[in-house]
C-alpha cells in the first residue's frame, strides 16, 4: 500500500499507547519501527495511472500480499537489524530489548511488566503491518479481485494466453445492465470465435495491453464484428475511473463548484470538469487555434483582429 499507510499506521499506535500510559515517552527509536521496507512503489504509482493496467495492478496486490505476510511471520529479525544499524549510525539509544517496561494503559499498582521486544514487535511491529492488511482486503475485497481477475483474461500477451471464455462470459452477468439477455447468451459463441481470430492475425500479435488490443480492433474493424467483445474491453477501459482519478476528480469538484458556483448547469460543470482533470492536455493547445475554432463555428457580431486570421 501507498507508504502514509504504514507511516500513519505506526505513528497514530504510538500516539495511543502514550497518551493512555501518560508515560514519558518511548526513546527515539520507536520512531523508527515503521516497516517501510514491504512497501512497494510500484503498486503505489500503477493504482494513480490514469493509464492503469489491471494484470500488472493485479500481479502486483497478489506480491505486495505476500510480502506483508512474509514480513509478518519471520521479518522481525531483518527489520529489527536495520533500524539497529541505522541508529547507530544516527547515534539514537537503542533500548536493550530485554528490558521490563510497565504495561501501557495498565496501573503501574498492578506490577504488569512486558519487555521491550514484546512491546515494538507485537504492540508497533505486528499492529501496523496488520492495519496494512486490512486495508489491502477493504481496498482489494474479494469481489472486485474477481473483477480484476475476469478483466485480466483480455490480456493479449503471448498470444492471448490468458484468455478465458467463462471468466469473460462472467462479466456480462456482472454487468448485466449493459447486456441483455440476448447478448448474455450468444457472448460464449462470440468469444470462441473472437480468440480463434486474433490468434491467427498476426497484426494483433504486436499488443502489448488492453489499450493497444482497443486501437487495433478499432483499426481492424473488429470491433464491427465482435461488438460484444469490444463492449467488454470498453468496461476494462473504463475501469480505472473507479479507482484513483474518481478521488482527483471528487477533489476537482470542490474547487470548481464552489459557494459562488453552487447554481451552475450539468453541462457547463462536466465541461469545466474536462478541462480541470485533463488540464495537462490543454496546457498542450495553442490559444490562438482554440479561438479561431471557436470563431470559425459560426458568425458573430464580434470580430477577431487581423494577428489572429
Amino acid at each position: 500500500m501507498r507508504r502514509f499507510l504504514v507511516d500513519r499506521a505506526s505513528i497514530e499506535n504510538v500516539n495511543v499507547v502514550q497518551q493512555e500510559a501518560e508515560l514519558e515517552p518511548p526513546p527515539n527509536v520507536v520512531n523508527e519501527f515503521n516497516p517501510n521496507e514491504i512497501e512497494t512503489n510500484e503498486l503505489s504509482n500503477i493504482l494513480q495511472r490514469k493509464d492503469l493496467n489491471i494484470v500488472n495492478a493485479m500481479e502486483l496486490v497478489d506480491v505486495v500480499k505476500a510480502r506483508l505476510g512474509t514480513m509478518r511471520e519471520s521479518g522481525w529479525n531483518n527489520f529489527f537489524a536495520d533500524v539497529q544499524g541505522f541508529c547507530v549510525a544516527k547515534s539514537i539509544l537503542v533500548p536493550n530489548m530485554d528490558d521490563e517496561i510497565p504495561v501501557r494503559g495498565r496501573s503501574r499498582a498492578e506490577g504488569r511488566t512486558i519487555t521491550n521486544l514484546h512491546h515494538y514487535r507485537a504492540e508497533i511491529f505486528y499492529v501496523a503491518i496488520d492495519k496494512i492488511c486490512v486495508e489491502m482486503d477493504h481496498r482489494f475485497s474479494e469481489g472486485s479481485n474477481i473483477i480484476l481477475d475476469c478483466f485480466s483474461c483480455l490480456d493479449p500477451k503471448n498470444s492471448f494466453s490468458k484468455f478465458d471464455v467463462d471468466k469473460l462470459a462472467r462479466l456480462a452477468d456482472i454487468y448485466h445492465a449493459d447486456f441483455s439477455d440476448d447478448n448474455r447468451g450468444t457472448i460464449r459463441d462470440q468469444l470462441e470465435t473472437y480468440v480463434l481470430q486474433v490468434r491467427r492475425n498476426a497484426s494483433f500479435s504486436t499488443c502489448e495491453d488492453v489499450q493497444s488490443l482497443a486501437m487495433k480492433m478499432v483499426q481492424t474493424e473488429k470491433h464491427l464484428v465482435f461488438p460484444l467483445v469490444y463492449k467488454l474491453i470498453e468496461l476494462a477501459l473504463i475501469l480505472p475511473v473507479s479507482t484513483a482519478s474518481v478521488e482527483r476528480a471528487f477533489s476537482a469538484m470542490k474547487i470548481i463548484k464552489s459557494k459562488l458556483r453552487n447554481k451552475i448547469n450539468d453541462v457547463w460543470f462536466n465541461d469545466l470538469m474536462v478541462c480541470y482533470t485533463e488540464r495537462e492536455i490543454f496546457k498542450s493547445l495553442d490559444d490562438i487555434d482554440i479561438i479561431r475554432t471557436f470563431t470559425a463555428k459560426k458568425s458573430r457580431k464580434g470580430h477577431l483582429p487581423r494577428n489572429f486570421i
